[in-house]
């Protein structure tokens, strides 16, 4: 089966969704549509936002640009994701008093120990996220990533056609656009953190409720509009 794209705007970069750290990039919270319907082998990427705030304070432009990519090696339903990560990567279990920022963004929030109707560990998202999320159903993890964050990347004139310039997501299916975009990332270093996420400012100093809340209320947000346009 040919390899599709999933674009859309990542307005908050925060960490937590993609989270790319511990040597595997993964999608669990947000965007519940493209989490329903991506395949392996298929290509999620993530642009930038017209005013992305990084910790120098400064609006940046990053409308067309590149945060991240991953290419789907794994997927695995909500609660199996839960499990994989108590084996396998137990730091993408959420630790939200942990001084290590990086532990408290973790994306494995939803803890299935007592069965089909999970507890929420105290991480990013809060009740209030709980339908939207487990919507998703599955967990999605790769093997193959660029990460690229508050350095976001310029996207090529050629490649334009990609990128989401609203809410919602796009679906590449057009060979030609997957084979460009495929030769043109590997120009850059695969599986590899380039900079940190553009809102980790606020969340490597103190934590609070106010940053559980904020974070919750603007992703309800972004998830509200799960319209899917096609590029054949």
């Amino acid at each position: 089966m040919k390899s599709k794209i999933f674009s859309y705007v990542l307005r908050y970069d925060d960490g937590a969704a993609p989270n790319p750290f511990w040597g595997i990039c993964t999608l669990t919270i947000c965007k519940p549509a493209i989490r329903r319907t991506a395949k392996i082998g298929d290509w999620v990427i993530g642009t930038g936002s017209k005013n992305s705030k990084c910790e120098d304070g400064i609006n940046h432009d990053f409308s067309n640009h590149l945060v991240y990519a991953m290419k789907i090696s794994k997927i695995l339903t909500m609660s199996d994701y839960d499990i994989y990560c108590k084996q396998y990567i137990p730091e993408k279990i959420p630790d939200w008093k942990n001084r290590d920022w990086k532990k408290r963004i973790g994306d494995c929030i939803y803890d299935f120990s007592n069965g089909k109707d999970p507890n929420i560990r105290k991480s990013v998202h809060n009740e209030a996220n709980r339908i939207k999320d487990l919507s998703g159903i599955n967990s999605l993890l790769s093997d193959t990533f660029y990460y690229f964050g508050e350095k976001a990347i310029v996207i090529p004139q050629n490649l334009k056609k990609i990128i989401k310039r609203n809410q919602g997501h796009l679906k590449i299916e057009n060979e030609e656009l997957v084979f460009l975009f495929e030769n043109w990332i590997k120009e850059f270093s695969k599986n590899k953190i380039t900079s940190n996420p553009q809102l980790k400012h606020e969340f490597d100093k103190d934590f609070s409720e106010i940053q559980i809340s904020n974070c919750s209320k603007r992703d309800l947000i972004e998830d509200k509009n799960e319209d899917e346009s096609i590029i054949c």
